[in-house]
């Protein structure tokens, strides 16, 4: 998970709580959380994620500039594909985003800035 965070994603480590089973990803101005769901802090969260269901849909992260190409260069090395782009709703308005799956299927949405006139 770290080498997809790290290495493909381009996270660093901020801080990690050996005890909980936590490691805190700095991902620009946010925050990652990596909790071990055998861990003390992740057994509190029940079930981990199957394939008959996880507790979290995808997180999204805002990224500058949104280059698809760039984007499928990036991650090309770690063999992973990204869905093709489209524009979708976010916090900031319509923009250009992208999906790619950690190596656990989490999904992550890469958003680029409100198009003009959103």
């Amino acid at each position: 998970m770290l080498r997809f965070y790290c290495d493909a994603l381009g996270c660093s480590v901020d801080k990690r709580v050996e005890r909980l089973g936590l490691i805190h990803l700095r991902a620009g101005a946010a925050l990652i959380d990596l909790v071990s769901v055998d861990g003390p802090l992740g057994r509190k969260g029940g079930a981990a994620p199957a394939a008959g269901g996880r507790n979290l849909d995808h997180f999204c992260l805002r990224i500058e500039p949104f280059d698809y190409a760039a984007l499928r260069a990036r991650f090309a090395p770690f063999g992973i594909e990204l869905q093709p782009p489209g524009e979708r709703f976010g916090a900031e308005g319509d923009g250009p985003s992208v999906y790619v799956e950690d190596p656990e299927g989490n999904t992550i949405e890469l958003k680029g800035a409100a198009s003009r006139g959103a």
